[in-house]
């Protein structure tokens, strides 16, 4: 079917939707190439720095691949899901896995790469903890995430961080609940105080095998850590 020319309003994306329905409606099967940007461009009636973009926004979502010297192709009938949309109907179980493979390793570079900002930080943050235990289940949690994301921060990886951020609304929710249904609190209202404090003191030191050992016990199984989380 053809493409009828685009109204004035964010035309990158009509672009993106206009060509995407072309794709995923199969006017434009797998494995088909696109046709050129300057062909899109008229049939769109726009420019052809729009369709460029257009096609650069339906990669990134997993649906075209360019080949050089080749043109672009269509490589998948539906976009990729989101990583955050995945995250949210992931169980809190498998979150936690991946989770500990992040902070484990971010422990470990801490220790190495701390500051000594870095230090205060992480002492503030292990007091804020104490003082959330005071609280509700969510303040407490919150308080909990932010310790950990501390503990991320000084190992001054930028993509262990962004990776951490993505986990914590998840995470987050699936603490939350843990908590309520276990009432763990109710037994004790700052549980894993003391694992904190040596986490801490490991980072402090310097002594990457400690921190990771530490951390790695909190983390190696999501009831048994959110027991003592």
């Amino acid at each position: 079917m053809p493409l009828d020319a685009l109204r004035p309003s964010p035309l990158v994306e009509q672009a993106v939707e206009r060509l995407r329905a072309q794709i995923t409606g199969g006017h434009w099967p797998v494995g088909t190439k696109l046709p050129g940007e300057t062909t899109l461009a008229k049939e769109l009636g726009v420019g052809r720095s729009t369709v460029r973009e257009a096609l650069r926004a339906l990669a990134g979502a997993g649906l075209v691949r360019a080949r050089q010297g080749a043109g672009v192709f269509v490589v998948a009938a539906e976009p990729a899901e989101e990583w955050s949309a995945r995250l949210r109907r992931a169980a809190v179980t498998d979150v936690y896995e991946v989770r500990a493979a992040v902070e484990v390793h971010a422990a470990r570079l801490a220790a190495r790469r701390r500051t000594g900002e870095d230090v205060a930080a992480l002492r503030a943050a292990l007091a804020g903890r104490r003082a959330a235990a005071a609280s509700g289940d969510a303040a407490f949690v919150d308080a909990d995430i932010a310790f950990h994301a501390a503990v991320v921060a000084a190992a001054h990886n930028p993509v262990l961080t962004d990776l951490f951020t993505q986990f914590v609304p998840a995470l987050r929710e699936g603490l939350v609940d843990l908590l309520s249904l276990t009432g763990l609190r109710a037994r004790d209202r700052n549980p894993g105080d003391a694992a904190h404090e040596a986490l801490v003191a490991a980072v402090a030191d310097g002594d990457a095998d400690t921190a990771a050992q530490v951390l790695g016990r909190e983390l190696e199984d999501p009831f048994a850590a959110g027991g003592r989380e």
